[in-house]
């Protein structure tokens, strides 16, 4: 239906993002890697690919900063057992080249963390995926991301977002820590809520 949206940005939270295009805000679902690109562009003209997912009980707007994202969220859809929410969940924590470094490397562990995909849906991912996805950079680069996302980043992520920051704000600080992957839960949390002081 709509192929990209062009406009203002309005708005940004966790996990979404008002386009005002010509007076008509837009609430787009967004991934938080697109979150992460559109840091900073509030007020400003910004352009996101969209998909329209309409079903029996509801019907939502999915925006992407990247044609390559949206390929992506499209392929990971067609899979059965990956809903669009899977797809974001996925594409929240690795870049398209990300994934498909991970599918090259047939890594279920790594497709598993993200929230709401398992082991199962992992092989089928890449399954499904194989063959289908351009590795833009090596697996090292993948690993690497991986290591961002250790159990650690992940519960501090959820710490900090049970203490009422957005999943923007923690992914935000915890990002911006050196040496995180060496670092306990409890450190990542406190050296997160000193960098949003």
């Amino acid at each position: 239906m709509f192929y990209y949206l062009r406009g203002t940005l309005a708005y940004s939270g966790d996990g979404f993002a008002v386009v005002d295009c010509g007076g008509v805000g837009y609430k787009l679902n967004v991934s938080m890697t697109t979150l992460a690109s559109l840091s900073g562009s509030k007020d400003r003209e910004v352009l996101l690919y969209t998909y329209f997912a309409v079903r029996e009980d509801s019907a939502e707007l999915y925006g992407f900063y990247t044609t390559e994202e949206l390929d992506t969220f499209k392929l990971l859809i067609d899979i059965s057992g990956v809903g669009p929410k899977a797809a974001m969940s996925v594409l929240s924590l690795y870049s398209p080249s990300a994934l498909a470094a991970a599918v090259a490397e047939q890594n279920v562990k790594l497709i598993s963390r993200a929230p709401g995909v398992g082991a199962k849906t992992a092989q089928r991912i890449i399954l499904e995926l194989s063959g289908k996805l351009a590795v833009g950079e090596p697996g090292a680069a993948a690993h690497a991301q991986a290591k961002k996302r250790s159990p650690a980043m992940a519960e501090a992520q959820e710490a900090l977002i049970v203490l009422g920051y957005s999943r923007a704000e923690a992914q935000s600080a915890l990002s911006s820590i050196e040496s995180a992957e060496s670092k306990t839960t409890e450190e990542l949390i406190r050296l997160a809520l000193s960098n949003m002081i």
